[in-house]
C-alpha cells in the first residue's frame, strides 16, 4: 500500500513551517442544510483540513459536547449517506481543502466497505479515521482505500505502546492523530510538555505529520501545541461555541436559518482567533 491522497499531501506541503489548523465538526449540526456553508466559513477562518464527524448513536471516544451534537444530527436524519452528500456539496465550490471523515465502524459495515469507499471517493473524501478499526485488522479496508487514494488515519494515545506506534506507522497515510490526554473529547488538563515528549517517541516510528487533539480549549493552548505538533485538531470547543450561539438565537425567537447562521459566524470567529496565534 503506497498511494497517498493528493489534497492532504498538498495541504501539508503548503504550510511552509506553520502548524495546520484542523477543526472538527459533527455532520448535520447545526443542520444538514447549513453544513457546506459552515465548512466554507471554517476554511475562510483559516482551516487547512476539515474533520467531519459521522454521527453515531454509541460513540466510545466522544465527550458530552460531541455526543449532544451527534444526537441532534441523528434526530435531523443525518446518516452516513447524508454525510457523503454534504461532502459532495462542499466540493462543488472547494476542490482544494481536504475533508477527513471521523467516526465508527458500524455505519461503514452497514453500508459495506466497498460501497462506502466508492461513494466516499465520488463525494471527494480525502481521509478516513475509524476509531474502532485497529491497524492490525484494517488490511482489506486499507487496500480499498488505497485504490481510491483515500488516506487511512489512525489515533495514538498516551497509553499507546511503541509496538502500536510502529503498527500505525506501517499502514497510516496522510497524518496521525495523537490524543493528547487520557479520557474523552473535551476533557481538560492539557500538559503540553508531556505532549512534546510523546511526539518525540511517536516520530521514531511514524514519518507522517502528527496532529494533536482533545483538550484544546483556547487559542493559547493551541499556540503552545503548535511548537511541537504538525497540526492542532479542535472539536469540542467549536461545537460548544455553536451550541451556545444557537441557544441564544432560539431564546430571542430567531428562525432556524438565523440560528444556523449565528452558529456558523460564531464558529468562524473563534477559529480565526486560533489561526491568528498559530506558528
Amino acid at each position: 500500500m503506497n498511494a497517498s491522497n493528493e489534497r492532504l499531501s498538498a495541504a501539508f506541503a503548503r504550510l511552509s513551517g506553520r502548524t495546520a489548523l484542523v477543526p472538527y465538526v459533527a455532520a448535520g449540526d447545526p443542520s444538514i442544510e447549513a453544513m457546506p456553508k459552515l465548512m466554507h466559513a471554517l476554511v475562510g477562518a483559516g482551516a487547512d483540513i476539515i474533520e467531519l464527524g459521522v454521527p453515531f448513536s454509541d460513540p466510545m471516544a466522544d465527550g458530552p459536547v460531541i455526543q449532544r451534537a451527534a444526537e441532534r444530527a441523528i434526530a435531523r436524519g443525518t446518516g452516513l449517506r447524508q454525510v457523503l452528500e454534504i461532502v459532495a456539496n462542499f466540493r462543488r465550490d472547494d476542490t482544494t481543502t481536504p475533508v477527513v471523515l471521523m467516526g465508527y465502524a458500524n455505519p461503514i459495515e452497514r453500508m459495506g466497505q466497498k460501497a462506502f469507499v466508492d461513494s466516499a471517493r465520488e463525494a471527494g473524501v480525502d481521509g478516513v479515521l475509524v476509531v474502532d478499526y485497529p491497524p492490525e485488522e484494517i488490511g482489506d479496508f486499507a487496500a480499498l482505500l488505497d485504490t481510491a487514494r483515500i488516506d487511512p488515519i489512525f489515533l495514538l494515545a498516551p497509553t499507546s505502546t511503541e509496538k502500536r506506534m510502529k503498527a500505525v506507522g506501517e499502514v497510516a497515510r496522510g497524518y496521525v492523530y495523537y490524543v493528547s490526554l487520557k479520557g474523552i473529547t473535551g476533557a481538560g488538563n492539557l500538559d503540553t510538555d508531556d505532549v512534546a515528549r510523546r511526539l518525540e517517541v511517536i516520530r521514531r516510528h511514524v514519518s507522517l505529520p502528527v496532529g494533536v487533539g482533545f483538550g484544546i480549549r483556547d487559542p493559547q493552548s493551541a499556540e503552545r501545541l503548535s511548537k511541537c505538533a504538525d497540526a492542532v485538531v479542535i472539536g469540542s470547543k467549536i461545537i460548544e461555541t455553536m451550541e451556545s450561539a444557537v441557544q441564544a438565537a432560539q431564546a430571542e425567537g430567531a428562525s432556524a436559518a438565523e440560528a444556523d447562521q449565528r452558529a456558523i459566524d460564531a464558529a468562524a470567529t473563534w477559529l480565526a482567533s486560533v489561526r491568528a496565534v498559530l506558528s
